[in-house]
Parts: C-alpha cells; structure tokens; sequence
C-alpha cells in the first residue's frame, strides 16, 4: 500500500487506529454511538498495519467483528468511518453496518462479518474468482483463534490448497476466543502448524512487531501473487481490553495483562525509530497532535451528519 510504504507511516497508522478506537469508546461513553460499540483491537495494531502495508493496490481483504484497524490501515476516510460509528448517512455503509460490518470495495474491504470464521470462506471465493479471471491480485484474510476450531476454516485451507489460490490466511491469535484461552480449545496451541495438514506454508510471526509482521506477510503475498498458493500465518498478538464493551475479563491475571502491555507495538516502535535516529520524541508529539485534528474532525463531522431515513430501510439490500 502506498500511504504504508515508510517506518514513520508504519507508525502513524498504528498510533490512529490506537486513538480511533479510544475516542469511539469515548463516544459510546456519551451516548453516542448507534446501539453499541463492541469489539476493539487495541494492543493489536502491528498485525493489522504490518499484514496489509505487504499488500499492492488492488488486492482484497475480508475482515472481521474486531476490524476497525484494517479498515483504518487500508487507507479509509476517518470522517466515513466515524459517521458509520454513529449510525449516520454519511458512513461507509450509510450508518447500516456499523462498529461490525464495515465494507469499502474501492479500498478493497470485501467487508467485516460478526460470525466467527465467517470471512473465511468469502475470501476464498475472492481468491478463486481471482484465479478464474486471470488476475494478478491477492486476498488476505485475517481471522482470530477462535476461528481455527470452525469447520469453514478446514474447508477453506483445502480447497485453497487444492487450488493453489492466491490467498495469505492470518491468525490473529490473541490468546483468546472470547473469554476461552487457545491452550484451553486447541491441542496444538502453535496455531500454524495446521497448515501442514494441507501441505501449504506455515508461519509464525511475533504480532506485536509491526516490521516482523510486514516481512513475513510480504513474503507470503509474494509466493502467492507467483501462483505458489496460500499461506498460513500465526500473528502472536494481545487485544488489552474485554472481548466485547460488556466484557471486564476475569479470565486473565493482571499480572498476564502488565505483561503483554510491556511489549506494547506502539511504544516499542516508537523507541526503535528514535533510536534509528529516523524520528524524534518531537516528531512523535506532532503525530499525536495531527492524529487528535483528525480524529476531531471526524467527530464533528459524523455529529453533524443526518440518520438515514426510515423510508431507506429496505434500500442496498439484495432483495
């Protein structure tokens, strides 16, 4: 992608789908959000900004119930996105879809799903309908770990495989399926392995070094835009909040917890890039500032923005 392309964009993206994700359950706190604001994936920005910054103009993703990063990292209007928070018009889906059904396929988002797994098999129709054509472009397809004990998932990967379709499949594995801990639903908890069982690529990556991630993922691109079929990648990553808005965790020790933020992305980037002597604890401040202008923006935007029209009810809809 093109706005991904520098260590110093790497870490702009990470830092505002950070403080996107603060300011919604901000709103959500002042009522005003449309129904609820649900799943977040702070602590997760280096798997989201590194998987799709591999990617080339053109290619496609599916995401899913915990997606505001991929949407963010591909680029999105954050005015749009906002307003679709809001239930407003203006919004991606015309305020419809909300914090769970963001779609742009202009972006490339073949759209977020709230069924777990569910993304799963529309990519790899994407990636077949790709093949059938001609096409040169790539599917990525992340999913959580919960995701990988659906049968969808096994369908998937071996048809893909069969196929050699052009798909990267990512495990954004981060430890838990709401509150059920993968050592607890897996008896083989390094989740990438399984792709030996279709005799496709595995890989690990640690989630939470957004440069690791784009290496790894970019070399999966590659091999599958060369027609050498899918990979599976395992993304070790932490989410720092509940699995939902309604979800304090009593599943997890603090200590687990203080564990996982030590190694924040951010904050670790951060530190890598001052040290590179490519930014300044200075620069950092400004875009943090630039983020907080944007995010501003966006929120007096989606507030002055109209509901849809009960007459729009039955509009964008198949049938």
């Amino acid at each position: 992608m093109k706005h991904l392309k520098t260590p110093e964009s790497l870490l702009f993206y990470m830092m505002l789908i950070r403080e996107f994700e603060l300011k919604i359950a901000e709103m959500f706190a002042y009522g005003k959000l449309a129904g609820t604001m649900f799943h977040l994936s702070v602590g997760q920005e280096a798997t989201s900004v590194g998987t799709i910054a591999a990617l080339e103009e053109g290619d496609f993703i599916s995401s899913h119930h915990r997606g505001h990063g991929h949407m963010i990292a591909l680029g999105a209007d954050i005015k749009l996105m906002m307003a679709e928070m809001f239930g407003k018009r203006t919004g991606y889906c015309k305020g419809k879809g909300g914090s769970m059904h963001i779609a742009d396929i202009e972006l490339g988002n073949l759209g977020a799903n709230g069924i777990v797994g569910a993304g799963i098999p529309i990519a790899t129709g994407a990636a077949y309908a790709v093949r059938y054509r001609g096409g040169k472009q790539v599917v990525l397809c992340p999913f959580g770990d919960g995701a990988v004990n659906e049968g969808v998932f096994h369908e998937s990967l071996n048809f893909a495989a069969l196929h050699k379709l052009p798909i990267v499949y990512v495990i954004e594995n981060n430890q838990y399926a709401m509150s059920t801990s993968v050592t607890k639903s897996t008896s083989i908890t390094d989740l990438y392995k399984r792709a030996c069982a279709y005799g496709i690529s595995g890989e690990f990556v640690d989630g939470m070094d957004v440069e690791a991630v784009l290496e790894t993922t970019k070399k999966a691109v590659e091999r599958a835009r060369r027609g050498e079929g899918p990979t599976l990648i395992e993304s070790r990553t932490y989410r720092y909040y509940g699995h939902s808005r309604s979800d304090p965790a009593p599943y997890r020790t603090k200590e687990e917890e203080e564990e996982w933020k030590q190694r924040d992305p951010i904050k670790q980037y951060q530190r890598k890039l001052i040290e590179r002597g490519i930014i300044t604890e200075n620069d950092v401040k400004k875009m943090g500032e630039e983020i907080q202008k944007i995010l501003d923006e966006a929120v007096k935007f989606a507030d002055e923005s109209p509901y849809p029209e009960p007459s729009e009810i039955f509009e964008d809809i198949y049938a």
